[in-house]
Order: structure tokens, then C-alpha cells, then sequence
């Protein structure tokens, strides 16, 4: 239930469903509680008018000096319902001089619907809340005054909403009960649904995962002739297309390299002809031109003839131990002057240590430039690349941080795939990352990126040092590392 079908089934219809059940209880608990609530305010405002009009018919009006005498009457004689609710009665001076439970009243009992009944305009309050001995209640009060309005007293009720709440409790119980019914109900009904989808679907999903690593070769069966068969005959076709075209484009690059190698030739050939003998401002400007546009076009070719080579798995390192401080040194260096053209500030943490590795010089030079060369690419005038190096437990890394545009999430997993690019309107053959990744990878190492959108990229490699790979042999499977290795052991 993480993903796919079922989760979206999960969130579409479960979740959809919960949610309307869920406020639909809360809706209907608040409905129960604030009518059960209203009705015993109703009920203690009844039972005080009742006693005011008492009041009133016992002394003609409020106009009396006996409210002492006549509240403590009604409340022992008169008033019945001592075991639902309480009873207070107050004098002008905010304190309790008689309740209707017989006890001594507590005179540090807050009493906030008391002092609302005095503020307000029709001398009434109302509190819910919690006393000192941590009992929930509701209390009503009506500030008793004379004609000319002056304060004589005041009468409170109060009653426990404890057995209310209990009531509302079952109530929301049964309600949470009834939609768990429901829940579960539908939740089974939809699940067997869904599994006689799900089973065929993961079929599929099984074998156009090991097509979409590359075997092109396999083929799904189907069982029934319907939506799902029709679908197994699709991806069975789609898997004989890519490996049709896995084939045709591999053989691409391998024709189109050739091809513009034997023109390469004769450029630069002709090239050194006209460099013999000729009109000299012609010659000049025209050798310049061919020589330029002929090294571009080779690295190209060779680009296209490596990442061929990798593919066929005939690429092979001319292994030695060096310094890879000192090569990447270099191509820093072969970047300075184009960073400065460009605008773009190449920053380069210099550092005297020592990072003897065991590798091909110019596959790993190779690696440096083209990372370099990304790195300037994609970031714009005005803006910096940093390259840092350091040796950090038996490994030696290399930081190139760029403030350029930076890698979309969505792209960043597949960028080092081979012909991916990210962004189309830059210039490049999208195999600059792959070789990189590949070409690391050969000499043990890693190649990691980390990039955030519209703030930069940050590329990390990671090569063991000699002591290192002479120490776990098994941290590299090039077989010309690996014969280098045994040399050395010898």
C-alpha cells in the first residue's frame, strides 16, 4: 500500500471516505454536546427566573431589604431539585450566604459568570468550566438590582455537566463505532477488487523492470485475452523495438565516428599544406579556421568512440601510478583562460599533499575536463566554479561546486545516464556525464552529484589512493589495475 494502484485507491476512495465519515462525526459530536449543553442552560435559566419571579411576587419588586430572607426561604422550602443542580444566592458584596447543598459555601471559588452578570447590560453570565476540585460544570447568574438599579444581590445557579458529557461519549462512541463498520466494509470490498487487478499488473511490472535494465530479450505471457493481455502484447512488441534500436544505435555511433574521422584527416592534412606555401593572409585566416573547427569535430568523434568502447566493454587503461593532484592541477589550468572569456570566476583551492593513485592519466584527465567543462557550461556570466581537492581516509576527493542553474529534482537521478540531458538548449552530446561515471567507476571510484535548483551543482569524485586499493585489492575489477596491483605485490 506505498504506491501505485493501491495507493492511490487507498487515498482516492479510503481516504475520501474517512475524511467525510471523520467530520461528519465530529459535526454531528459538536451538534450532540452544544444541544445537550443548551438544553440544561435552558432548563437553569428557567429555574432562575422562576425564583426571581418569587422574588418579585414576594416582596412586590425588587425594592426590598429582605432578598436575604426570601432567597433562604425558597431555597429551603420552596426549590425541589437540590440533587440535579445548586442553588447560590449573594449578597451585594459578591459573597455566598446560603447554598442549597447545606454546606459552608467556598468564598475562593472563582465566580467568572458572576462578574460577567455584573458588567453586562441584562445582569446575566454564564460560565462552563472547571472547579477547584476539578469537577466540569455550568453555572448561570442573574445580578438581582433595585429601581434605581443599584446592586441587592444575586442569585447563581450551577449544575455538573459530568453525566451530560458521559451521555455525549456514548454517543460519539457509537458514531466512531458505525463508521469503523463502514470503513472496514469497504475497505474489504476494495481490497479484493484491487488484488484482481494487482496480481497480472505486478506480472507485468516484473518484467518491464528487467527491460528497462536492459534485457530486451524477455517476454511476458499472458494468461487471459482483455485489457491486461493486450498490454502484455504491447510491452512484448516495445521490448523487441528497443532492442532493435539498442542495436541501431550503437551501430550509429560506431559508423558516424568513422565516418568523421577519414574527413578529420583530410582537414587537417590539407591544413598543413596550406601552411607550406600560399597567399599568406588567405592561408592564415583559412588554416585557423580548419584547424579549429578540426579539433572540435575530433574531440567529438573521440568522445563518440569512447563512449562506443564502453559499451562494448573494449576500453582499456594504460594503468601507472601518479599524482592526481598534479592532473587535475593541469586541467584547471586548460579552463582558466576560457573562464576568464566567458566572465566566470575559476576558483582553485590549491594544495601541496600528496594523492598517489593507481590509473590511466588521460582517462582520468578526461574526467576533470569534462566535469569542468559541464560545470562552466551550465552556469552564467558572472557566476563561479570552485575545485577543491583533499585526502580523507584512504581516499582522495575532488569537489567542483558551480553557482550556476542548477539540476531539476526530477532529472537529477538520470543525468549520468547515457544521452541524457536536462536541458536541451545547452550545448553537448549528453555522454560527458557517462563517460565520467563510467570512467570513475574503472578505477574504483565514484562519481556523485548534488545539485538544488537555480542555486548550483556540486560534483564529488572519489578515487582510492594506492595504499588503499594495495590493502583491498577487491575495491577495483580492472583487469589493468589489477595486473599493475600484482606487479607491485610481486
Amino acid at each position: 500500500m506505498t504506491r501505485g494502484i493501491s495507493r492511490r485507491w487507498f487515498i482516492n476512495t479510503i481516504g475520501v471516505v474517512f475524511l467525510i465519515l471523520l467530520v461528519s462525526i465530529l459535526t454531528l459530536s459538536m451538534m450532540v454536546q452544544s444541544s445537550t449543553y443548551n438544553g440544561m442552560e435552558l432548563a437553569l435559566t428557567g429555574r432562575l427566573e422562576e425564583l426571581l419571579n418569587w422574588l418579585s411576587g414576594s416582596s412586590g419588586g425588587y425594592e426590598t431589604s429582605e432578598f436575604a430572607a426570601i432567597t433562604r426561604d425558597y431555597i429551603e422550602n420552596v426549590f425541589q431539585e437540590k440533587n440535579r443542580m445548586e442553588i447560590m444566592a449573594l449578597s451585594k458584596d459578591g459573597k455566598v450566604f446560603i447554598t442549597s447543598t447545606g454546606f459552608e459555601p467556598d468564598q475562593q471559588q472563582a465566580m467568572p459568570d458572576y462578574e460577567m452578570a455584573l458588567r453586562s447590560g441584562d445582569n446575566a453570565g454564564k460560565w462552563v468550566g472547571e472547579l477547584d476540585t476539578g469537577e466540569k460544570v455550568m453555572a448561570v447568574t442573574r445580578a438581582v438590582r433595585d429601581s434605581s438599579g443599584s446592586l441587592i444581590g444575586a442569585i447563581r445557579y450551577m449544575v455538573s455537566l459530568e453525566r451530560a458529557d458521559r451521555q455525549t461519549a456514548l454517543v460519539i462512541s457509537a458514531l466512531v463505532l458505525g463508521g469503523a463498520f463502514i470503513m472496514l466494509l469497504l475497505t474489504l470490498s476494495g481490497a479484493y477488487f484491487i488484488r484482481s487487478i494487482l496480481v497480472p499488473v505486478r506480472q507485468v511490472s516484473q518484467s518491464a523492470r528487467q527491460i528497462a535494465q536492459g534485457d530486451f530479450e524477455v517476454r511476458i505471457e499472458k494468461s487471459k485475452d482483455d485489457e491486461i493481455g493486450q498490454l502484455c502484447d504491447a510491452i512484448n512488441d516495445m521490448a523487441g523495438e528497443l532492442g532493435a534500436a539498442e542495436r541501431m544505435k550503437n551501430d550509429f555511433i560506431s559508423s558516424v565516428s568513422h565516418e568523421l574521422r577519414t574527413p578529420l584527416t583530410a582537414i587537417k592534412g590539407w591544413a598543413e599544406t596550406l601552411q607550406g606555401g600560399a597567399d599568406p593572409g588567405t592561408e592564415e585566416k583559412g588554416i585557423g579556421v580548419i584547424i579549429r573547427e578540426s579539433e572540435r569535430l575530433s574531440g567529438l568523434v573521440e568522445e563518440l568512440l569512447d563512449f562506443s568502447r564502453l559499451q562494448s566493454g573494449r576500453m582499456r587503461l594504460i594503468a601507472e601510478r601518479l599524482d592526481l593532484i598534479a592532473e587535475l592541477d593541469e586541467a584547471v589550468y586548460l579552463f582558466t583562460d576560457r573562464a576568464r572569456t566567458e566572465r566566470k570566476e575559476l576558483r582553485y583551492a590549491e594544495t601541496d599533499q600528496l594523492a598517489p593513485v593507481y590509473g590511466d592519466r588521460d582517462r582520468l584527465r578526461q574526467v576533470f575536463v569534462n566535469i569542468l567543462d559541464n560545470a562552466l557550461k551550465y552556469t552564467g556570466e558572472g557566476g563561479a566554479v570552485s575545485v577543491a581537492a583533499s585526502v580523507e581516509a584512504g581516499y582522495v576527493k575532488v569537489l567542483v561546486t558551480d553557482t550556476g542553474c542548477g539540476i531539476p529534482a526530477e532529472h537529477l537521478p538520470n543525468v549520468k545516464k547515457k544521452f541524457y540531458k536536462a536541458n536541451q538548449l545547452v550545448r553537448g552530446s549528453g555522454i560527458g556525464l557517462a563517460l565520467a561515471d563510467e570512467i570513475t567507476a574503472m578505477h574504483g571510484g565514484a562519481l556523485e552529484l548534488e545539485s538544488q535548483e537555480g542555486k548550483g551543482t556540486c560534483a564529488a569524485i572519489s578515487l582510492p589512493l594506492c595504499a588503499t586499493l594495495e590493502a583491498s585489492p577487491e575495491l577495483v575489477e580492472t583487469p589493468e589495475i589489477q595486473k599493475l596491483l600484482e606487479r607491485n605485490r610481486e
